[in-house]
């Protein structure tokens, strides 16, 4: 089956049949008899672009890679952009903090024909949640850790957990994002632990990036690739010995995630991200407000990288257990 001008997918339909399928509420997976490279070569537009409807934020964690400051766009301003993007099938409201945006349910309501991954920190989680039930798909909360952990790198931990209980109660999936340092490598166990208990449909990390508060982590909290392999197939082990359930991915910058990320700034310009070679790690595609996704990605260079991340094939990845 061709990918060519297939329609994005209904807003929260959780599957989809045919070479790409959205399993569990988080994730793309591959369907029967479909590969990684035909279908990047079938796409015509991104299966997943970030799009940045604020950079401010009430937190300021340590590796935080976003911290120049541009003003919001205006909701006309991503209604353009949601226009622009049709043929997409997921976006991610992103930030800096969405939920600082005060017409946050408008804007949801212009990207309602995507399937909706909500990135955030969940301080405003408690309050903003029930209104945001049935309108986003899902929400990936950054959660680094116990207790301990997650004040140091992070900020307020009884205050996400609140915000976390928040989603859970309004009835939207939750999975969690951690950036891993050497230092917080001990809590990915407790990490997990939390994420069974709570729920979570997925355990995601990342390794930092040299951009932002992240330049001034010391450069002993950069583990290599060999190392996150490592930590990973340990933190796989443990999910079968303690029958934990969510699904774990880690992200390792090597060259097959370069640039695999669609990212757009709250000005519209958008970028393949990271790009390992460029000092700001971003590479200029285009401007959203100003034309088609159909544009952009014809100039976007990792169509292979983006097809097999987001396809889990270019990862460390184990799916969610069942019990």
């Amino acid at each position: 089956m061709s990918l060519l001008g297939m329609p994005p997918i209904p807003a929260r339909r959780p599957q989809d049949t045919g070479p790409v399928q959205f399993t569990d509420g988080h994730h793309f997976a591959l369907g029967p008899d479909a590969d990684a490279v035909r279908v990047a070569g079938e796409l015509t537009t991104p299966l997943s672009v970030i799009v940045q409807i604020t950079k401010r934020c009430d937190f300021d964690c340590s590796f935080c890679s976003e911290t120049l400051q541009v003003p919001d766009p205006s909701l006309r301003d991503l209604e353009t952009a949601a226009a622009n993007l049709a043929g997409v099938r997921r976006v991610f409201l992103s930030g800096g903090e969405p939920l600082l945006r005060r017409d946050l349910l408008d804007i949801v309501g212009v990207f309602g024909d995507f399937i909706i991954g909500l990135p955030t920190n969940a301080t405003r989680g408690m309050h903003m949640a029930p209104e945001l039930a049935g309108k986003i798909t899902f929400a990936n909360i950054g959660f680094d850790g116990p207790r301990g952990i997650f004040q140091r790198v992070r900020g307020d931990y009884d205050k996400v957990l609140a915000g976390v209980e928040g989603f859970r109660q309004a009835g939207i999936p939750v999975s969690f994002s951690a950036v891993v340092l050497r230092s917080t490598l001990h809590g990915l166990p407790y990490l997990t632990q939390i994420a069974d208990v709570l729920g979570a449909g997925k355990v995601k990390l990342i390794l930092p990036l040299r951009k932002g508060n992240a330049l001034d982590l010391d450069e002993s909290e950069f583990i290599t690739v060999a190392e996150a392999r490592e930590h990973f197939e340990r933190l796989v082990e443990l999910r079968t010995v303690h029958q934990w359930t969510p699904a774990i991915r880690m992200t390792p910058w090597t060259p097959e995630t370069e640039g695999h990320m669609i990212v757009v700034e709250p000005n519209g310009h958008t970028h393949a991200w990271p790009v390992y070679d460029r000092p700001d790690l971003w590479l200029p595609l285009g401007n959203i407000f100003q034309e088609p996704i159909t544009a952009i990605w014809d100039r976007y260079p990792y169509k292979a990288n983006h097809a097999a991340k987001y396809l889990g094939t270019s990862i460390l990845t184990r799916e969610r257990a069942t019990r």
